[in-house]
């Protein structure tokens, strides 16, 4: 396999085939992929909303102005994260490590410790920045992993947040929505398909010190 190929073939489609569908064995990787993403500290203060229901693909396309994708695609990925960061949300995260791993109390402590005091300081806008720019890391490994294994996908920015979240039901998941990424396959009439790609050279992006 060669990763730039993939990569070069990859692109941020702008029309999909409505009628073609990811297999369960696609979307476990994906959802797999999502999961072992790198987050700060291990937190992981994310979630992936999978959206396959057509009538509501449709009605999220007003809120994403105007962008098809969403309703053509296979499914919806919304990437959300957790409203709250607290403590027990701390706590259970070291629970876990502990379960996992059964590392003692005693190496514990003083980082869930540290991480608890860190997060009591920080403003509630702080918190939220932190956590969005680890959706941003999911996003990055999804469209590396959809690469890969020749999935098209469109990652999204415009869209409405507070009326995804309403008619998606995330207030009660103390959840809120922060990207999109309608995933699927390719339509033969997407003209962007077989553009080329248009990135710097180089040497103009890359820097390098010795």
């Amino acid at each position: 396999m060669d990763i730039i190929k993939k990569l070069e073939w990859r692109y941020a489609v702008k029309k999909f085939n409505a009628d073609k569908m990811l297999t369960e064995d696609k979307l476990d990787k994906l959802k797999q992929a999502f999961n072992l993403t790198a987050t700060s500290y291990g937190l992981q203060p994310i979630k992936l909303l999978v959206v396959q229901n057509k009538e509501l693909q449709k009605e999220l396309v007003k809120f994403s102005y105007g962008q098809k994708q969403v309703a053509q695609a296979s499914h919806v990925f919304v990437i959300c994260i957790e409203k709250q960061i607290d403590q027990k949300f701390i706590h259970d995260y070291f629970a876990r490590v502990q379960q996992i791993r059964n590392t003692s109390d005693e190496i514990l402590d003083p980082f869930k410790g540290a991480l608890v005091e860190s997060f009591s300081k920080k403003e509630r806008e702080e918190v939220r920045v932190w956590a969005t720019n680890q959706a941003y890391l999911a996003l990055g490994t999804l469209l590396t992993v959809c690469a890969l294994e020749e999935i098209d996908a469109c990652p999204m920015e415009g869209f409405q947040p507070t009326s995804y979240d309403e008619l998606l039901g995330l207030d009660k998941l103390r959840l809120t929505s922060v990207l999109v990424l309608p995933v699927g396959y390719r339509a033969t009439d997407d003209m962007f398909a077989t553009l080329k790609k248009v990135r710097r050279d180089l040497d103009e992006s890359i820097i390098h010190i010795p």
